[in-house]
């Protein structure tokens, strides 16, 4: 990979990562009126029709051919629009106050699970760098979170159905990260497009079922004046752009490089939550640079590696030549 495209999955994953840390905040006052099935319903269905216009303009009428691919795109459209935006904030909503750490921290998880699920199901071992970098992310984000009070962390066990939610949500979208590699030759733009669209589908039809059951109701104009604007920033910043920016930094960084940077989502949550009243503790400074250390030593060491690899590989075609 060239140094510059380097540096843009980087900005692009940590963008997207700032960008959803922000999100919870927002979406604890939104919660407070609107159920989240409506609330992922309303936020996607709009972005998925201004992905599928700046499609269309892009790359024409062809871009929304599936290609005999329709069930992985439903599939990781679930998982994405439907599993991790609704449970997340199901789970978020039922914690209360607590459940913005708790939904932000349990982000901090998706590199384990990661390589969790390329381990079981791929059988890719993971380098031991990798599995060292991501404890050490871990640890930074759960200082950050605590502030050093572990009684946190037991509290949580009063949450269980919640943290169920919040966690199955987290897999789902470690799931869709890793769909993508599935689609080579996509544009980012149409990997997004055509998964949100169908995703959102999924997550409206499911929204009607329980609508008709009488589980939610349907939010009255009164309700979408109130999160008119929690509902416009979640479109644009963590829904628009965070959406593309990932899919694409991970795109040049792989899904296993790309996720590390999750662990800012929590950083930024704490920072917002801060500014509206938190005290900054040394748990914090000290969280913050256990994160940032544990992604510039396993960008170090991956470069190593691949160097490494470089001159095994002209080694050997030197003595071919030979």
């Amino acid at each position: 990979m060239k140094k510059g495209q380097m540096i843009i999955g980087v900005l692009a994953c940590l963008i997207a990562s700032m960008s959803w840390g922000a999100m919870f905040p927002v979406a604890d006052h939104a919660l407070k009126y609107i159920d989240p099935f409506y609330f992922s319903f309303i936020r996607y269905g709009a972005v998925a029709i201004v992905l599928v216009i700046v499609l269309w303009m892009k790359e024409g009428k062809k871009s929304f051919c599936l290609e005999g691919k329709g069930k992985l795109l439903i599939f990781f459209g679930m998982m994405a629009f439907t599993i991790y935006n609704v449970l997340i904030f199901l789970g978020q909503m039922l914690m209360g106050r607590s459940g913005v750490m708790a939904a932000s921290i349990m982000e901090a998880l998706m590199p384990m699970i990661s390589i969790g699920i390329l381990w079981g199901y791929k059988h890719v071992k993971p380098k031991r760098y990798m599995i060292t970098s991501m404890i050490i992310s871990f640890v930074g984000a759960t200082f950050v979170i605590t502030k050093g009070n572990m009684n946190f962390l037991f509290t949580l066990g009063d949450n269980l159905f919640s943290l169920v939610f919040i966690l199955t949500g987290v897999v789902g979208w470690v799931i869709y990260t890793m769909g993508g590699e599935s689609f080579h030759g996509w544009s980012t733009l149409r990997y997004s497009t055509l998964t949100c669209i169908l995703g959102t589908a999924v997550t409206g039809i499911i929204t009607i079922i329980i609508t008709m059951l009488g589980y939610v109701p349907v939010p009255s104009t009164g309700t979408i004046s109130i999160v008119k604007y929690d509902l416009l920033f979640m479109m644009t910043l963590p829904g628009i752009v965070a959406l593309l920016s990932w899919n694409y930094g991970v795109k040049l960084l792989s899904s296993i490089n790309g996720i590390l940077f999750i662990n800012f989502v929590p950083i930024t949550t704490l920072a917002i939550m801060m500014i509206q009243g938190y005290k900054i503790t040394i748990f914090d400074i000290v969280g913050t640079l256990f994160v940032i250390t544990a992604l510039i030593r396993n960008n170090v060491c991956q470069r190593k590696e691949e160097n490494k690899n470089k001159r095994i590989l002209q080694a050997a075609k030197s003595h071919q030549a030979m």
